[in-house]
């Protein structure tokens, strides 16, 4: 069985430092933000869209409001932590003989917190934002690695934070789980398995890796 993972909001808590970078870019632009509004807007579509949302009402470049917000969310990243179970989840997968990949926009500061935190080992292969590939729900990362690790479509999941995640892997041919801690979203994608938290991904897994 092969897994496939977000970065952002599914593996690692990234959104504080991610919202907090938003609203002091929003601070430095003489603009005022809601924290609560910018994180809706980033789980419920897209950090590109809350950097438009910014950059209209800012009257600059999107491209000048993400190069600023970059350069304080760098700062930002780095009391990021994992989701309880992540570790475990991942751990589980290797064990009972199966594979998990990273599919992520980030750039290398995802490789760096997954060393940082002693979890590089149990991936398989990588698609970072460092590698030009259209960004979800388009398949063409997923189809890159599946094509590249001679991936099993019908016994492979994608798990991500957002129904665009969803979309991918069922655009890609494959399974999806929506991770949503917060119970926020407005789920459109028909993932396989919805859920909170990741025992339940872990239990839910490991009865498809014993008797796949």
């Amino acid at each position: 069985m092969d897994i496939f993972y977000d970065f952002d909001g599914t593996l690692f808590d990234t959104y504080p430092a991610m919202v907090a970078a938003l609203v002091q870019t929003a601070v430095d632009y003489q603009v005022k933000i809601d924290r609560n509004q910018a994180y809706l807007q980033m789980r419920q579509g897209s950090l590109g869209d809350a950097i438009k949302v910014l950059a209209r009402v800012a009257k600059v470049e999107s491209t000048t409001i993400e190069h600023h917000f970059r350069a304080i969310e760098n700062e930002e990243l780095k009391n990021s932590r994992p989701f309880e179970g992540v570790k475990a989840t991942l751990e589980s997968v290797v064990n009972h003989g199966g594979k998990n990949y990273l599919l992520t926009h980030r750039n290398q500061a995802a490789i760096t917190l997954l060393e940082k935190f002693e979890m590089k080992t149990w991936f398989e292969d990588f698609v970072t934002g460092d590698m030009t590939f259209p960004r979800k729900p388009n398949p063409a990362s997923l189809n890159y690695l599946i094509e590249r690790n001679q991936v099993n479509k019908k016994t492979a999941y994608m798990i991500g934070d957002r129904n665009l995640d969803i979309d991918a892997a069922h655009n890609a041919d494959i399974k999806g789980i929506l991770f949503d801690p917060d119970q926020i979203i407005n789920v459109t994608s028909h993932p396989e398995l919805i859920t909170n938290n990741f025992k339940d991904i872990q239990t839910y897994l490991d009865k498809k890796l014993i008797n796949p």
